[in-house]
């Protein structure tokens, strides 16, 4: 059993609290494909029975993990700049999926339909209608900055971070003759480079982000001066 693990057991009867820490630690472990409630139980030294007593099923308590990751996220000060609160909450989710790896490509693919996540989530395309976006293009924006946010994270906990996928593989010899473009740009694809990589992809997202919100605040805005010069 893990010691840390095992120090909250000593202190007392099983919760969900210690499920859900000894889960998170049993899968960064094993990996996704690797966890069982058998594990679990055997890493918080019970039965897995006892675990059902609070967790009815595997699904139930990876509910729970993302609840409890999406759960104290807080939606930045209304009174700063939209940018940087939309770059806030961006960075944020981020930080979930890179914190947890082995967890993230669950957590990416969650439908997030729990009153947790909805509360998150209903939040999140408020921050859109802050901007000034109609219904629709609020929609679209977040589903766009969710599809760039999930494949970020999830190349950056299960792609490149992982090294090759292939078996085959090429030497260096071999890239550099073969496939020169992938060699010169091979070095900027490591995981030292993550950081600057998603910045660039998030800027240029704000960027359009803020064009089209600038073109719709204007046409609003127009739409009224003739209104009033009617």
């Amino acid at each position: 059993m893990d010691q840390s693990i095992k120090k909250k057991r000593a202190r007392g009867r099983l919760s969900r609290e210690m499920i859900e820490d000894a889960a998170f630690e049993v899968i960064e472990r094993e990996g996704l494909a690797g966890f069982s409630m058998r594990k679990l139980a055997a890493a918080l030294g019970c039965e897995a029975m006892s675990i059902y007593h609070h967790f009815p099923s595997q699904a139930h308590l990876f509910e729970a993990l993302v609840d409890r990751l999406i759960g104290p996220l807080k939606m930045p000060d209304p009174d700063l700049p939209w940018r940087q609160r939309m770059r806030m909450v961006v960075l944020d989710y981020r930080r979930i999926g890179r914190e947890h790896p082995a967890f993230a490509s669950y957590f990416l693919s969650y439908r997030m339909n729990s009153p947790i996540c909805l509360a998150y989530i209903d939040n999140i395309v408020g921050l859109f209608n802050d901007g000034g976006f109609d219904q629709e293009m609020a929609a679209r924006l977040f589903r766009a900055v969710g599809y760039y946010l999930s494949g970020a994270v999830l190349d950056e906990t299960a792609g490149y971070s992982k090294g090759p996928s292939a078996v085959t593989t090429v030497g260096r010899e071999q890239l550099e003759r073969d496939f020169p473009n992938i060699a010169t740009a091979g070095r900027y694809f490591g995981t030292a480079e993550f950081d600057k990589t998603f910045d660039l992809g998030l800027e240029m997202l704000l960027d359009e982000m803020e064009r089209i919100r600038t073109a719709t605040l204007d046409r609003s805005a127009q739409g009224g001066s003739r209104s009033e010069q009617k």
